[in-house]
This record gives C-alpha cells, structure tokens and sequence, in this order.
C-alpha cells in the first residue's frame, strides 16, 4: 500500500489532507468559525480533526450538536451580543444585554461549555472612565449568574484604527483596568495578537506582564489580516512561546482571513508556526 505522502507527492491526494504530525500539546489550538464562512461546519470539524487538534471558535448554539457529533469543542462561545458596536459601555443597552447574556450563559453551561464573548461597544463621544464604569456595572449584573453557572465572560481587545472605529476596548490597559475593577476570575480578556499590534504593540512583553488576564488569544498577519507566515510582520512563534511559557491553559484561535488558494493548508500551516 502507498502511504499518505506517497499518495500526495503522486498527486492522488490532496496536500492538506495528509495525516499531519501530531502536535506538541504545549498548546490548545482553534480557529474561527467566521475565517472559513463558505465551508459547511461539519466540514470544517472533520478539517481540524484532519490537522490535529479538536476546537472551533465564535460558535453558537445552533451549531453546537454538529460540533459534539464531531468531537470538537467550542473555545468561545457567540450569539449573546448585540454586535460589535453596540456593548456594555453604554448604559440604555444594559437591560437588553443583562436578558440576552442571562440566557446564553444557561445555554453554555448546558452544554458544556465555558467562555462566552461580549464586547464593550463604541465610545459615541463618552469619557473612556465613563465607559468603563458603564461597562463595569452592567456586567455585574450578570457576573454572579456566570459564577454560579461556570461561565467565563470573555471581552475581546478590538482596534479601531483599521476595523472597528470608535471601539472603546481598544487598548490593553483599559481592558487590564476593567479586569482589576470586576475582581472575578469570571470575566477575562480576549487579547487579539493581531488588534493590539495596530493598536499598540510590545506584544511580548504586554504578555508577559498583562497575561493573569488574557484568557483567550487570536492571530491573524499584520498588515492584511492574512496568513501569519513570513509575508507578515509579527513572529507568531516567539509569541506563543512567549504564551506558552506564561504556564497559559487555555486557546489560541486562528482568525487570519485566507487569501492563499488552499485555505486549508494555510491552517495547517498557521497551527504548526504556533505548536511551540
């Protein structure tokens, strides 16, 4: 019998469906759901299962049986939020949120799951302070119930130079400061490698410093948002050694957007850069 490589050096197989190394299991590796839109979800399961490792991100309920069928996990959790613009900085949507997230912490719990996403919306003129104590009194409205169900509410670092203007959670010490104001190992950071490197930079050593709050990571190549090979600016492995050697135990999650023509390979390829 010709073995995988065999079959794909002839040309019989596809590339990126070779059986891959196993990995190094220093991290736990996903990828957004969002990147890889035009793939059926059960086909994206069975593609990380093919490369090696068993998690998706930014999923919502409704996939979430086809995700168990597969044996795959969801990182992080979605489907609470009102948007990206529209979060806990401003008060008039707190009483939405608060009804919203009650319910989609249920929802996680039940199923078995943990982190769930939320967003501190747009500034819309306000005094960042004054978005920080809206955001901190409505999401303690709902931060007993997440403690109560195991939940992690998980707010993502967004930058808004590029993709998301007059986003307040846009800087890491602002994220940092509305951490230690909540004091709950209940809510944490999303800290997106890709955001923060537009906005601010220092990746390194922001890790090393900041990373008690860093409960989730996301990658993706600057400029672009592509592949996050050499094309790029950011040197992923030290980066997630850098991570790995915080003692990390949670996700890094692909959220570059492909433009290679294997979209797949990109991934294997991004997850090996990042199996330190």
């Amino acid at each position: 019998m010709v073995g995988g490589l065999g079959l794909a050096a002839a040309g019989l197989v596809p590339a990126s469906d070779v059986a891959a190394q196993p990995l190094k299991a220093n991290l736990k590796h996903s990828v957004a759901r969002w990147t890889f839109g035009k793939m059926p979800v059960a086909e994206l399961c069975r593609t990380v299962k093919r490369i090696g490792f068993s998690a998706i991100d930014l999923v919502g309920p409704d996939d979430w049986p086809t995700l168990r069928a597969h044996g795959v996990h969801s990182s992080m959790c979605n489907g609470a939020e009102l948007g990206l613009e529209k979060g806990f900085a401003e008060s008039r949507f707190h009483d939405e949120l608060v009804a919203r997230y009650t319910r989609h912490i249920d929802l996680v719990a039940d199923a078995g799951y943990r982190n769930l996403i939320c967003f501190s919306g747009n500034r819309n003129g306000m005094d960042p302070a004054e978005g920080m104590a809206n955001s901190a009194a409505g999401l303690k409205r709902i931060l007993g119930h997440a403690e109560k169900r195991g939940v992690r509410l998980v707010m993502e670092l967004l930058n808004s130079r590029v993709d998301h203007p007059d986003y307040l959670c846009d800087r890491s010490a602002w994220g940092v400061a509305l951490c230690e104001k909540l004091g709950s190992e209940h809510f944490g950071l999303l800290y997106d490698i890709y955001h923060m490197q537009i906005m601010e930079g220092d990746i390194i050593a922001t890790i090393r410093r900041d990373h008690r709050w860093f409960v989730h990571y996301h990658t993706a190549g600057v400029p672009g948002r592509h592949e996050i090979g050499e094309q790029q600016e950011l040197n992923y492995p030290a980066i997630c050694r850098a991570i790995r050697d915080t003692g990390f135990g949670g996700f890094i999650a692909q959220e570059f957007m492909p433009s290679a023509p294997d979209p797949v390979a990109s991934l294997r390829e991004a997850i090996r850069l990042c199996d330190v």
